[in-house]
């Protein structure tokens, strides 16, 4: 069993250190989730098939995420407030790799 640190700022810029499980098989959608950093309804409007970017974050520090697959990246073409450094937390899985990973949640649309 193991954990990784991450720091998320939410949509009213509060930074929070949250504790993620690299064994139970989330994605950073449902961290977000789980520890209500945005408000219900507003992240995850899909159910995390990257169907909607509501939970679209913009990467602060990447140490060393997964590349884009091609379904997120169609997805980040169509969205609202996308930037360079925008990836979905649906597509970000949790593994040991994300240590001190640091995000922000975009805007909602």
């Amino acid at each position: 069993m193991s954990d990784v640190n991450i720091k998320i700022t939410d949509r009213e810029g509060v930074t929070h250190d949250v504790i993620a499980p690299t064994d139970m098989s989330m994605n950073l959608m449902e961290i977000i989730r789980s520890y209500e950093l945005a408000e219900e309804g507003t992240i995850g409007v899909c159910g995390g098939m990257a169907m909607c970017a509501s939970c679209q974050v913009y990467v602060i520090n990447d140490p060393g995420l997964e590349p884009m697959g091609d379904e997120e990246d169609a997805m980040l073409a169509e969205a609202f407030h996308v930037k360079d450094n925008s990836r979905l937390g649906c597509q970000l899985h949790i593994a040991d790799a994300m240590e001190g990973l640091e995000v922000e949640i975009a805007p909602y649309p």
